[in-house]
């Protein structure tokens, strides 16, 4: 997904660029509207953070120019925090607004929120969790953690994935087996003990005290990230 930021202090552009790519968000960015309107004709972004106060086209002007033959998803940011200046952005086209100061992690809940409304997607096209920590992309097998991509065995990946898709179940090894039919793993509990080892050791940062990936004793694991 592309991501097009706009506003005119590189402070702010620095921060939600660095959380919005380490979320795997490809991102463009400007600091006034006139640099938007061209960076928008070339990368056709999936997703518009625009400042409403720009130095020269206002942000207001440039979601009006958008909206002529666009309905990209625009997410405004304001200093203002009126119930006029909120109405009228949403008015000209805006789908969401976020008030100046605001944290980056909600804005990154905002522009998902916002894509999952305008472009619904299959919740497996992208499974995220603790803020995305952890994202796994099902669609091209990947795994990243704190942005950084993971290697996994493809036997690896694909219990992983399972787990992930079923946040909070537990699954005992029986039933992972069962599970894990074609995906070349031997018809032995304690291979599945053995994959699950291999992929603690690259996911957690303390492997025998797991975040993701925990053992309930007597019955077999379950997967644990918070979405």
């Amino acid at each position: 997904m592309r991501v097009l930021i706009v506003d005119d202090e590189p402070n702010i552009l620095n921060i939600v660029e660095a959380y919005l790519v380490a979320n795997q968000y490809e991102v463009f960015r400007a600091e006034s509207g006139k640099e938007a309107l061209q960076k928008f004709s070339e990368h056709q972004p999936d997703l518009l953070v625009l400042d409403l106060m720009l130095p020269d086209v206002s942000g207001i002007e440039v979601c009006k120019q958008i909206r002529k033959d666009s309905s990209v998803p625009i997410i405004m940011l304001t200093a203002r925090s009126s119930e006029s200046d909120i109405l009228k952005g949403l008015h000209i086209g805006a789908d969401d607004y976020i008030s100046k100061p605001f944290s980056p992690k909600e804005l990154v809940a905002r522009v998902e929120t916002v894509l999952r409304r305008v472009q619904p997607m299959k919740k497996e096209s992208r499974l995220s969790f603790y803020e995305g920590e952890l994202v796994i992309l099902p669609e091209s097998r990947q795994v990243f953690l704190k942005g950084k991509e993971v290697e996994y065995t493809a036997s690896e990946y694909n219990l992983l994935e399972f787990l992930a898709k079923h946040p909070n179940q537990v699954f005992s090894r029986d039933q992972l087996l069962e599970n894990s039919k074609g995906w070349g793993y031997e018809s032995t509990d304690r291979a599945i003990d053995s994959h699950i080892k291999n992929i603690r050791q690259k996911l957690e940062d303390t492997p025998r005290q797991p975040k993701y990936i925990k053992t309930i004793y007597g019955v077999g694991y379950r997967f644990g990230g918070e979405e």
